[in-house]
């Protein structure tokens, strides 16, 4: 059975003349008498009396109209509300980060930002246990609208973004420094470079995160090579974190992470200011989204940032 029939009977029961529901339903009087009778084949009964004028329903014609009238109203306030939610997700910015930033910069400044724009921004949690390359994949596939993610020159996943058809905005800067738990009196438990005799514990990333390409590239560059062995590899700063602060070797982990660790005193720095790693926190987005939701968050952001900038 097709919903045009319940439409066509419907039609047929308010004006009583076939003729007249034929040109509602915008179809030829044999077409549509067609579907009457194709209707009244699947319901098995009949359900216009044609031989009265003008036509009158059938006793079973009558309780079919209740529930025809019934189904269609259902649908067409599904179909309403469908599509209700269908405008709502498009109007929607769909929004991917790692779990460090999600952690230590989106929860303190974009959330509050969208919360102050009126803006309703749809992260993808998921995304926190996603490698460096599937936030990439993410954007490129049309996944999301939105990318938040730490950037440098040495990490190669997101070159993929450095052509015509997408744009940035560097949100801020961070640092990646080199932590350590405290011993007895308060001092780093480890500090670089270390020596041969005795090479420091690192807790690292693994290769497929954004940050062990960063930290790679840096200490290649040193001057003075640290004496390091890897203890244990992670994909997220939070593991590197918790097991820097149980004293099992040092760390590198964004600085807006460790904020409060340093004050209470449970971790120091591991190392001076040339172990110290510069980061931009970059918002990535793709020219040819036209999404006016993102179109206008983005034209925010980058009020935000001038007047942020402004001497």
């Amino acid at each position: 059975m097709e919903i045009r029939w319940l439409e066509d009977f419907i039609a047929l029961a308010r004006t009583r003349h076939f003729s007249r529901a034929a040109d509602e339903q915008h179809v030829t009087q044999p077409t549509f008498s067609r579907r009457i009778k194709l209707l009244e084949d699947e319901m098995k009964v009949t359900l216009i009396d044609r031989n009265t004028l003008p036509l009158s329903l059938t006793p079973a014609g009558d309780v079919f109209l209740q529930s025809a009238e019934l189904i269609t109203r259902q649908l067409r306030d599904a179909k309403e509300r469908c599509q209700e939610i269908r405008k709502q997700e498009e109007s929607q910015v769909s929004f991917v980060t790692t779990q460090t930033l999600f952690l230590s910069f989106y929860k303190d400044w974009l959330e509050p930002f969208c919360e102050s724009i009126n803006l309703d921004m749809d992260v993808n949690m998921k995304s926190s246990a996603w490698v460096a390359a599937d936030f990439v994949n993410a954007l490129v596939e049309k996944q999301c609208d939105l990318m938040l993610c730490f950037w440098h020159p040495a990490i190669n996943f997101v070159r993929g973004l450095d052509d015509e058809n997408y744009e940035y905005l560097v949100i801020a800067q961070e640092t990646l420094v080199p932590y350590s738990a405290t011993d007895e009196d308060g001092q780093a438990k480890y500090t670089l470079p270390g020596s041969r005799r005795k090479p420091i514990p690192v807790i690292s990333y693994t290769e497929n995160s954004f940050l062990q390409p960063v930290i790679q590239h840096h200490l290649q560059r040193q001057r003075e090579v640290p004496q390091l062995h890897t203890l244990n590899e992670n994909l997220h700063s939070v593991s590197v974190k918790a097991m820097v602060k149980e004293g099992f070797g040092i760390g590198w982990l964004p600085e807006r992470l460790m904020s409060d660790n340093l004050e209470y005193g449970k971790v120091a720095l591991a190392g001076e200011k040339q172990w110290h790693i510069p980061l931009e926190i970059r918002l990535y987005k793709s020219r040819f989204n036209q999404n006016p939701n993102l179109v206008h968050f983005w034209q925010k952001v980058m009020t935000e940032l001038k007047l942020d900038n402004r001497p």
